[in-house]
């Protein structure tokens, strides 16, 4: 089900109200109705950040948000270095997904890389494949193929690198 996108008269109607709603602080599970693309455009929201968001990543979400605690708060700098020297197997995709997210705020937003943190990390479990696998005396069993979405946001430090 798609929801109806607001007109640029509603969004000038209810801009305070909207822009208020995705300023405040809330958790994870109680944040208000996402905005489209172009409404955040036309609001001015999100300009002050790069984003990058891989879906589908063949790894339990579980390991990913073990690297992906690490580096929450970091500088961009720290954080990829930490990526680089881990061991964890989930290092390889999140530093391609970084690289990506400074990608988009340099030449998105024009922002400065060395100013750039890892604003917000996360892993969140993705679809579960099913495979049905023998066992002795003619049963069977699942074998749980997990993935994982992972969504990086870079935002710019008020204070001098």
């Amino acid at each position: 089900m798609s929801r109806k996108v607001m007109s640029k008269v509603e969004l000038e109607e209810r801009r305070e109200e909207l822009i208020a709603a995705h300023k405040a602080e809330t958790r994870r599970n109680q944040k208000a109705p996402v905005l489209s693309k172009k409404e955040r455009k036309y609001l001015g929201i999100g300009g002050d950040e790069g984003r990058a968001t891989v879906r589908h990543l063949r790894m339990n979400s579980k390991k990913v948000n073990l690297l992906t605690s690490l580096i929450r708060g970091k500088s961009l700098q720290d954080a990829l270095a930490i990526v680089e020297y881990s061991s964890n197997a989930a290092a390889e995709p999140i530093k391609k997904l970084l690289n990506s997210a400074t990608a988009n705020a340099v030449n998105n937003n024009g922002l400065n890389p060395e100013r750039l943190y890892v604003a917000e990390i996360n892993a969140t479990e993705g679809p579960t494949l099913k495979r049905i696998r023998p066992r002795a005396k003619g049963a069977a069993s699942w074998i749980l193929k997990r993935s994982s979405h992972i969504n990086v946001v870079l935002r710019e430090s008020e204070e001098e690198a």
